[in-house]
């Protein structure tokens, strides 16, 4: 297929066919966001005996199987580019239009991209139409995102991930079939660096790339990235952030809002 032809959703300079733009804000992905070893344990039982994979949204590739043949699609040019070398071939397509036959692939994996789709059951359509086995998508209940400390030092970067983030029940009904929901603990040492992941580290989150490799953080106003770290310094310096959340500090994991979603036929 064409480029023309499945490059019909709108994109941005970069190709980013979602909302955020990661032309401007991706270049240091890669740095902050690195696969969590239990994460990839989780999404390679939930593969199965597949041996052919289509990773949806695939980002600079943090959880591609080594032992499998992948086929990658990912829109924004920034991120392909980090895709590191001897990785997997990668297309440029957005989720809604894959130019792949039915049936292509043994399985399909779209990690932390559901929430970047313009048209998620046109997306979870396509996904379903192209794979012969499990979707497998990792993601994040928006009804769990208030849990996390955060919440508490910018509200609005939370209302704004938990407005981009689709309901667990809204990509249940898009995969169809036979479909499991599973939460996953986040560790204490997470390396993939989304906002939880620094539950029991906060002073991570003082860091400014740590927080543009979480893209809600590119929706909010310059005043609330100047606030949170204004906040935050001063509660860590003055023993308030650890009075209160200080026993996260050792805490081996936590249960936020990762979910782990498979949809078989």
């Amino acid at each position: 297929m064409s480029e023309e032809k499945h490059r019909t959703a709108p994109r941005s300079e970069d190709g980013s066919a979602g909302d955020a733009d990661y032309g401007s804000i991706g270049f240091d992905y890669a740095s902050y966001r690195r696969p969590e070893p239990a994460f990839v344990a989780a999404i390679h039982d939930a593969l199965g005996d597949a041996t052919t994979l289509l990773n949806i949204g695939a980002g600079a590739g943090s959880y591609e199987p080594a032992d499998l043949d992948v086929t990658a699609v990912e829109p924004s040019a920034a991120m392909r580019a980090q895709r590191p070398a001897g990785s997997a071939p990668v297309i440029d397509a957005v989720a809604e239009h894959l130019p792949f036959p039915d049936a292509a692939f043994d399985a399909s994996l779209a990690s932390f991209t559901v929430h970047q789709w313009r048209d998620l059951h046109a997306g979870l359509r396509e996904a379903r139409r192209v794979t012969s086995g499990p979707v497998v998508i990792l993601t994040c209940d928006p009804d769990a995102l208030r849990s996390s400390w955060l919440n508490d030092y910018a509200p609005e970067v939370i209302a704004t991930e938990a407005g981009r983030y689709p309901s667990i029940a809204a990509i249940r009904s898009g995969v169809g079939g036979t479909v499991t929901v599973t939460a996953l603990p986040i560790p204490l040492t997470c390396t993939d660096g989304f906002s939880e992941a620094y539950y029991g580290r906060p002073e991570s989150l003082l860091d400014p790339g740590a927080r543009l490799a979480n893209s809600a953080w590119s929706f909010v106003d310059r005043a609330v990235h100047d606030r949170f770290e204004r906040t935050l310094r001063a509660d860590l310096a003055g023993g308030a952030w650890d009075a209160r959340y200080g026993h996260l500090r050792t805490q081996p994991s936590f249960d936020g809002s990762l979910r782990l979603i498979v949809g078989k036929p």
